[in-house]
């Protein structure tokens, strides 16, 4: 895919040099030509927006003024300056990919209606859909179970993919990989991400911007990428650049060497702590210092994949020495990866963190020795939230009694003594509190690094080699990030030992961690759900939010997969591995974990013997074809979509009764309050991706659609059809409204008093031509970057959000579906200013003319006036709000175009 640049229109265009490479020549914008000292004082991860910004200059969708501003990022990073950005390209995963190719199939049946030429809607830049979130655990511990996954995940998403594959051929630029293949972030590390990228009319430094908030990963390989929302994504499609707030970039120093018993994933939740308790909402962190050298590809981008976690937009590693042998171990073409060294040193954004001067950072320099990294994990239900090994069994069993919060299940005395019996196979067993019954090695953070990964398998054949099991009832699974780690791991000869112990591969794909962690088996689901013992789930992905592992496991750890493996031989999370044994050997001798632990060495020594490049190259070749059922699957042809009664697929009112010209913003007026909630509602709280719940109003449609609860499948697998998601919306069973009396998706009536589902309420409200809005805490959605988030309130009838603070993602994404943002002034809260959420509100919007982070009064029946600040930060989103949100937006300007 060409895309021509207007060069007579560039003001840039003296800068274009050439670049001889084994094909021939290359022209590039050749940054160091500028002759700017700034330039030289730039972070990385900054001097890739500068030369797409002086790249895309045409003095319309990007000014010379956009360039000074960066070339003076020193100063106007304090100062919150908008430029605009236009990312190489665009990736996406199924859950999110459905909504948005939905979302692009009714833009072009609006843009008809108005007259208009469907075609105009089309993605301008690459887009990669990898569909990897649909395929759950149903069927574990078994060597067919990744085939049996597969063939269910196929039977319950035909209709999701029959529509995704219409859309690969109803638009250009689009491509997918189908199930089956591997995790989006991973099959990007290995694969889609080119750090140089090539298709344009020329060379640029690789970028990319994701539906998936994990999208940070890729900067662990030095290409700069980051999760938006849906709908912000796909404006990026349709060409327009991003509008964002230039960042300020926090440095973070890494020195020494990993100690021998410590691991990536031990390293990136030390970070995850630290980062978080600085505070880097909205800004970049760049890693530079001798550390960085010693940290392989697969371990900067852990790293990299966990930058929501501590909140960062992204954590970015350049590109050096290492980058480039992973480009060869990985298969890349070897002209491409010659031409990506020469391009990157001849613009300054290639790095020797060994011998250079560092670039200016944002306020105070962070540093980690690496050496003082301790074996760690995570929880009990949130990521930042970094446990010693040493002192996790004193942590869990305080947790018990503690307050219920992200810290304490709120048990009382007796209760801590609470024991459930079952019979397994024939077998009796006990669980008690902290009884692991999930230990899933998954998902993206850990399962793209061979390190972690073959220490888990080694683990295994020590631990079968003393005649250790895992107890018959836990549920075990394996979902590698793509084949290629199956490859190595057979290599090595270590599968054969994972299987021991219930680790049979389960599929390749994003599976217990998005909540696709299928049922328990009914006798174990039984005994927690009839007794008060809190079960616990060790996973290696990088969420452990409440209710999405699993709606019986309270308790959720994130760990590296080694350790994974180590608590599910224990049985449980209550243990203290330095002094009680991890079980007993064939002649009933105690086995403690550090007998059975792999040294670094030991390790590095396998990953040297057994990872190979032909593993990558042989995945890869044919990647993109698919298994029988994909190749045989129909697909309807046409440029516009046509719409049936599928419960999957459903064309959402977005765009009715939309016209050309946009409506006048109405003040809210008598809004009713939908919820009053607290800190960190996480996009999990807000939209779940797990299964939905048989006494759900959305378990209601669907039975009046005539589906039977084994076909209800996942929230995420049908956020394609906004009924459904309308219906999800709040309903996590774990989330605390504090206008209701008990935990759970519920919302109370004030008019009646009635207590009931979220959705039920907000269906009464709407029936009375009432708005609504929502009161929350900090961090207003945290977590995945779900476009539903915003979508679910939206056809709820939510038109105001006022918290405490926002997460960036969420944030944009409210603007963009025409929902206001509004952030309590600093040192005020619902609480402080007495609000319980049986007022009535009013906002006057202005005819959505609105001051960019400015204020506004709010007033409530019950007299109170209070200010709140206007969290539409740019001057492109406040015209998004006065169009009603972004994609009507868009569609008001191809038409005119």
């Amino acid at each position: 895919m060409k895309r021509f640049l207007n060069r007579s229109s560039n003001p840039f265009s003296k800068y274009i040099k050439t670049l001889t490479v084994s094909k021939g020549k290359e022209e590039y914008f050749n940054l160091p030509a500028l002759q700017d000292s700034r330039y030289e004082e730039l972070p990385y991860s900054i001097r890739v927006l500068l030369e797409s910004a002086v790249r895309n200059c045409d003095n319309f969708s990007v000014k010379e003024e956009d360039v000074e501003k960066i070339l003076n990022w020193e100063k106007t990073s304090e100062q919150g300056v908008e430029i605009p950005f236009h990312p190489a390209r665009v990736i996406l995963q199924d859950f999110t990919g459905v909504p948005a190719c939905v979302d692009l199939a009714a833009m072009r049946d609006a843009i008809k209606n108005m007259g208009g030429d469907p075609e105009k809607i089309n993605p301008l830049k690459q887009v990669d859909l990898v569909i990897d979130h649909s395929v759950q655990v149903d069927v574990f511990g078994s060597g067919d179970a990744r085939a049996r996954n597969e063939q269910i995940e196929f039977n319950r998403n035909k209709e999701r993919f029959q529509f995704l594959k219409w859309g690969q051929n109803a638009f250009e630029n689009f491509s997918i990989v189908p199930p089956g293949s591997g995790i989006v972030h991973q099959v990007n590390l290995e694969y889609l991400a080119s750090v140089v990228y090539n298709r344009g009319e020329m060379p640029c430094p690789d970028s990319v911007v994701g539906t998936d908030s994990h999208t940070t990963m890729i900067n662990g390989l030095g290409v700069l990428g980051w999760g938006v929302g849906g709908i912000e994504a796909e404006a990026v499609m349709l060409g327009q650049p991003i509008s964002m707030v230039l960042p300020e970039v926090v440095g973070f120093e890494l020195s020494g060497e990993l100690s021998p018993e410590t691991t990536a994933t031990d390293l990136v939740l030390t970070v995850v702590q630290m980062l978080r308790q600085r505070g880097v909402v909205g800004k970049f962190v760049e890693f530079y210092g001798e550390g960085v050298a010693n940290l392989t590809i697969a371990d900067r981008a852990t790293i990299g994949n966990m930058a929501p976690e501590y909140g960062a937009t992204c954590g970015f590693f350049s590109v050096d020495d290492q980058t480039i042998n992973y480009m060869k171990l990985s298969g890349r073409d070897k002209d491409h990866v010659n031409m990506t060294q020469e391009y990157l040193k001849e613009n300054g954004i290639y790095r020797d963190y060994l011998n250079e001067k560092n670039p200016k950072y944002s306020g105070d320099l962070m540093h980690l020795d690496l050496s003082a990294v301790e074996p760690s994990l995570s929880g009990p239900k949130r990521p930042q939230d970094r446990v010693r090994m040493s002192t996790l069994k004193k942590e869990f069993n305080e947790s018990l009694t503690n307050e219920v919060g992200f810290h304490g299940f709120g048990l009382d005395e007796k209760q801590t003594e609470a024991t459930a019996k079952l019979n397994y196979k024939g077998e009796e067993f006990e669980l008690k509190h902290g009884s692991v019954v999930i230990s899933a090695i998954t998902s993206c953070t850990n399962t793209s690094n061979p390190g972690v990964m073959l220490a888990a398998g080694m683990l295994a054949k020590n631990a079968v080699k003393k005649g250790l099991k895992v107890k018959p009832y836990v549920k075990t699974s394996l979902s590698p990030g793509s084949e290629v780690v199956s490859f190595y791991y057979k290599e090595a000869g270590l599968q054969e030992y994972l299987d021991q112990l219930g680790y049979t591969t389960a599929g390749y794909g994003c599976m217990t961690c998005i909540g696709n962690s299928g049922d328990l088996p009914k006798e174990v689901h039984d005994a927690i759900e009839n007794s008060d013992v809190v079960a616990a789930a060790v996973l290696s992905g990088n969420r452990n939010f409440e209710g999405r592992v699993h709606p019986l496991t309270q308790a959720n750890y994130l760990a590296s997969p080694p350790l994974c493996v180590a608590y599910a031989l224990a049985g449980t999370v209550d243990i203290d591995f330095a002094n009680e044994p991890i079980g007993q050997d064939k002649d009933g001798n105690d086995v403690y974990l550090r007998e059975i632990w792999p040294t670094r060495e030991e390790v590095e020594k396998v990953i040297n013997e057994s990872v190979k490049s032909e593993h990558f190259t042989k995945n890869y070749a044919n990647i993109t074809k698919g298994n029988e059922d994909w190749q045989s699957l129909s697909a309807g042809s046409g440029k516009l979509y046509n719409w049936d009664d599928s419960t999957y697929i459903h064309n959402p009112p977005f765009f009715k009764g939309m016209g050309a010209e946009p409506e006048l913003i109405n003040d809210i007026e008598d809004a009713y309050c939908l919820l009053n909630l607290g800190d960190s509602i996480t996009t999990d709280h807000i939209s779940p991706a797990g299964k939905i719940a048989r006494d759900s109003p959305a378990a209601r449609y669907l039975q009046d659609k005539g589906v039977s609860e084994r076909d209800f499948n996942t929230y995420g697998s049908r956020r394609g059809n906004d009924e459904i998601m309308a219906r999800g919306t709040f309903a996590n069973i774990r989330l605390i409204n504090k206008m209701a009396s008990k935990v759970g998706p519920l919302a109370v009536n004030v008019n009646t008093n009635e207590e009931k589902a979220v959705f039920d309420v907000a269906e009464d409200y709407q029936k009375e031509g009432k708005p609504m809005i929502i009161l929350a805490g900090k961090e207003y959605g945290s977590g995945s970057s779900r476009d539903w988030a915003a979508k679910g309130p939206y056809l709820q009838g939510v038109k105001a959000v006022i918290a405490e603070s926002f997460e960036r993602i969420h944030r944009s994404n409210l603007v963009g579906m025409g929902i206001l943002p509004l952030q309590f002034v600093e040192g005020e809260s619902a609480e402080s200013l007495g609000l319980d959420g049986t007022e009535r509100f009013n906002i006057e919007l202005k005819n959505g003319d609105l001051p960019l982070r400015g204020e506004v009064d709010v007033t409530t029946s019950t007299g109170k006036t209070f200010k709140a600040v206007v969290r539409i930060d740019t001057e492109p989103e406040k015209e998004y709000f006065k169009n009603g949100g972004i994609l009507h937006y868009m569609i008001r300007s191809l038409n005119d175009q």
